[in-house]
């Protein structure tokens, strides 16, 4: 037993070393990334996650329009939930489906199933029937998602991995800018049928040129299809449970069925580890990695970010905000996570370190200040213009730390992995952060609940809650910044 950790400390030592001395040396430029047939090959791997990514912000617009004409009021949120739980399904999957399958059959088969999902939902004549093309579309979206980050490894050269991945980033932030806006246009005609059967031609073409880019890029392990089917389950079962207390009345239930969430998520990690088919790659579940290190800081930043899904609530209930300035107010967030992630990729190792290190504390200085400018008076005076200005720069400000960080710590993720477990490891990028939003959305609603969201509920009520909600979620920036100084340290 003690020689198999001394082997296991010497590959972390290895993987850290690995991870210095294999960074490129010449930072790649957009120009190379953008043009000949790296320009193609970029489109094929971002349409995949800009699909899925655009699709979650239509149908969270057209949703009371679904409900209007199908009915189903009750499970209004399970739209949302299945598909976050279906999406980490699908996320798990990617790793052995490029083994067995191949890139380009593995990315045409998870266009294959969004887009039958998605007609499943265009045709829907109840809420039921709704719920299962979410699932069938989640579980599509999640392969997509998965793949933009694994086969960056595959496609390009190395020198080119963080450009790619900031570029992969960058789709969420278009995403959220372009999805109310055309989710709206269906709503308000009253067409949100429409909605999904347009997904349908935009996945036509994507699949045309996945078809053409990634041929050749069919390499296969040989190896015997084998999954890890009960940890999947278990997965799946730990993530619905967490989203199943976000949605209980109760604050008692809420806590149970996050502590039942959370304690099938270590079970998890412990049978991970044991001798068998692995989800995520070695390292992942000890802090002396990098592998560890870097999966820690990545679940405490998209924690954190979750907070973003009561700002509309607060900008409406204390300030005034009508739902559509609201919604795009707290999209400064995920633009300032878009910006922050281009602008910071392909730096070279010292300046990548420094944004590691810098990001966890600007999200944690962003958070503060948002929680003394959401909920109190502080801003009482001044003009609707500069309050706005105020409000808009401390969100993106907490996207900003996200995102400068990001790219670096994906690549980390990609040079650290063993041999043989590159796809383990690209893939798990996209399963821990899914598993990450939907622990720190659960977290977030116990929060508010707790602080008094609902009693004693309306402006008084809504205050408590945001100085709670900003001022604990925080704490987890300020622990990503010891793991971060953790990890760049020389």
């Amino acid at each position: 037993m003690s020689d198999t950790r001394n082997i296991e400390n010497t590959n972390h030592i290895s993987n850290d070393v690995a991870i210095r001395s294999s960074a490129p040396s010449v930072a790649a430029t957009w120009g190379e990334l953008l043009s000949g047939s790296n320009a193609w090959r970029a489109i094929a791997l971002t349409g995949g996650v800009a699909l899925h990514a655009i699709n979650v912000h239509i149908v969270t617009t057209i949703l009371p329009s679904v409900v209007r004409d199908i009915g189903g009021l009750d499970y209004y949120a399970w739209n949302i939930t299945l598909f976050v739980v279906a999406s980490i399904f699908g996320s798990t999957l990617t790793s052995k489906l490029l083994d067995v399958l191949g890139p380009r059959s593995t990315y045409l088969f998870a266009l294959a199933v969004f887009s039958a999902g998605s007609i499943l939902c265009a045709i829907a004549q109840d809420m039921f029937w709704m719920l299962g093309g979410r699932s069938v579309q989640g579980i599509g979206g999640g392969l997509l998602a998965a793949l933009s980050y694994a086969l960056i490894r595959i496609v390009f050269e190395e020198r080119l991995w963080s450009r790619a991945v900031s570029l992969v980033s960058g789709m969420w932030g278009i995403a959220t800018l372009l999805g109310p806006a055309v989710g709206g246009v269906f709503a308000e005609s009253g067409a949100w049928r429409l909605a999904f059967w347009c997904l349908l031609p935009v996945s036509l073409v994507q699949a045309l040129i996945v078809l053409a880019q990634l041929r050749g890029k069919q390499e296969r392990s040989g190896a015997a299809v084998r999954m890890p089917l009960l940890k999947i389950a278990l997965l799946t079962a730990s993530v619905l449970l967490v989203a199943l207390a976000g949605q209980a009345q109760d604050d008692g239930n809420k806590l149970l069925g996050v502590v039942a969430g959370l304690a099938l998520g270590v079970l998890v990690a412990w049978l991970d580890q044991r001798p068998g088919i692995a989800l995520l790659p070695t390292g992942t579940y000890t802090l002396k990695s990098v592998m560890g290190k870097v999966f820690a800081c990545l679940c405490l930043l998209m924690i954190a970010g979750m907070t973003e899904i009561f700002v509309p609530y607060f900008l409406q209930t204390l300030h005034a905000y009508s739902p559509l300035q609201a919604g795009y107010m707290t999209a400064a967030m995920a633009g300032g996570w878009s910006l922050a992630s281009l602008l910071s990729s392909a730096r070279s190792e010292a300046q990548s370190d420094r944004m590691v290190a810098a990001g966890p504390a600007i999200m944690a200085l962003s958070l503060g200040v948002l929680a003394l400018l959401l909920p109190g008076d502080v801003l009482d005076g001044v003009d609707s213009t500069t309050e706005g200005l105020c409000f808009a720069l401390a969100l993106a400000a907490v996207g900003l730390g996200i995102g400068m960080g990001w790219p670096h710590l994906v690549t980390r993720v990609m040079r650290s992995a063993q041999a043989g477990e590159e796809n383990r490891a690209s893939a798990g990028v996209s399963t821990v952060q899914l598993y990450a939003m939907a622990i720190g959305a659960a977290l977030a609603g116990l929060t508010v609940n707790a602080a008094g969201l609902s009693n004693p509920g309306g402006a008084e009520g809504a205050r408590m809650a945001a100085y709670c909600l900003f001022g604990l979620f925080a704490l987890a920036p300020l622990a990503a910044i010891v793991l971060a100084r953790r990890l760049v340290a020389k």
